[in-house]
């Protein structure tokens, strides 16, 4: 069996979720190869689409909300739908490099890569079953219009009447969840995390993490939480932020916070989280997985417009995250759950009925027999 995943890196997510099946199916002596086709289609749509995406998500939000829920209103496709003329004009490239490969399952971790592979499907390039990943908890725009799409892969069976009420015909939808890398599916009871990262064994954890570059991390925020009288131990993740790493670590020099640690980019995030009672985060997709499979109570901070604020409603809905608002700040947000440990037990139970720590190697499992199945009725 041959696998070509097709991803688009706007966003870790993707190309993240992409690389792990990947590697999962290789080590299951698989053939799989991921590409990123705007890349592959030139560099500079990619770069512009990447560029775009974060213009309007960090400085018009209102105007991203705006278009997301606009997109989501179900108004006719080509009235709205720029990308379909795009990929329709793009495929043509992609076309040698399918053919060139001629994979029995193309795999789309993006819907605009989905998009081109639902476009090949239907002009006849590609024999490939076409098994397209949402890697948020929610139903992107446009997913039911890709009628060649053989399979959606949700992240939670709580979506399919969405899905369905959208026009996703009920037998295309597989809820296995959003891939995360397996040391997450790994638990280590908290006091030997706890101890191992150097924290005080009989106070709670908080895990301040802003993505791989830091972002969504104040200064101002981390100097209210250390104001908090309740005592905690305050892990700040800063990623590959620099920058934003030596503020954090002057500002350690100058309060004098012993219960502050300051990180730079780490590869033990599972650790952190089995050591943490709560992590403040962005709520991106995978974000959210990794803190399912541990079990870890979220308090949300800064979500994109759309996508990212779909995934906050379904956390808030499964009684699985706090929401930090203008008038519910971040420091009593933090405050109301270093008083409430019952509330933080009643949100580690929620996210255990919902969390899909396997579903990597459900994916993988389904993508090895699905070439032994009849093909989809579309």
């Amino acid at each position: 069996m041959k696998t070509l995943i097709m991803t688009v890196s706007t966003g870790w997510g993707h190309t993240s979720t992409a690389m792990a099946i990947e590697t999962r199916l290789k080590e299951r002596g698989m053939a799989a190869h991921t590409i990123d086709v705007y890349k592959y289609i030139n560099s500079f749509v990619s770069e512009t689409l990447d560029k775009s995406t974060a213009l309007y998500t960090k400085v018009a939000p209102d105007i991203y909300r705006m278009i997301y829920d606009y997109l989501e209103g179900g108004v006719e496709v080509d009235q709205k739908n720029v990308f379909l003329l795009v990929n329709k004009l793009c495929a043509y490239k992609v076309a040698h490099l399918v053919e060139e490969y001629d994979p029995d399952i193309l795999v789309c971790t993006h819907f605009f890569s989905a998009q081109l592979a639902n476009e090949l499907k239907r002009r006849g390039k590609t024999r490939a079953r076409i098994v397209g990943i949402i890697t948020d908890y929610t139903i992107h725009p446009y997913w039911e219009t890709l009628t060649c799409v053989d399979s959606v892969i949700t992240a939670s069976e709580l979506l399919t009447y969405r899905a369905v009420k959208r026009g996703i015909p009920a037998r295309r939808i597989q809820p296995l969840g959003i891939p995360v890398h397996p040391k997450f599916q790994q638990r280590m009871e908290k006091a030997e995390a706890k101890q191992l990262l150097g924290l005080r064994p009989d106070v709670p954890g908080v895990l301040m993490m802003g993505g791989g570059l830091g972002y969504g991390l104040s200064e101002g925020e981390v100097k209210r939480l250390l104001a908090l009288r309740a005592p905690f131990e305050l892990m700040v993740v800063c990623g590959r932020n620099r920058k934003q790493r030596s503020h954090m670590e002057r500002l350690k020099r100058e309060w004098g916070a012993k219960n502050l640690h300051v990180y730079g980019f780490v590869d033990n995030v599972q650790q952190m989280m089995d050591g943490a009672d709560m992590l403040v985060s962005k709520p991106g997709g995978l974000t959210v997985s990794e803190a399912l499979a541990k079990q870890l109570p979220m308090v949300v901070v800064n979500p994109i417009a759309g996508h990212e604020e779909r995934n906050l409603e379904f956390l808030l809905n499964c009684g699985a995250a706090v929401s930090v608002t203008k008038t519910f700040p971040l420091d009593e947000a933090v405050h109301f759950l270093l008083e409430t440990p019952g509330r933080l037990q009643h949100m580690r139970r929620a996210m255990e009925k919902v969390a899909k720590p396997n579903a990597l190697e459900d994916i993988c499992q389904y993508l090895i027999d699905l070439p032994q199945q009849g093909q989809v009725q579309l």
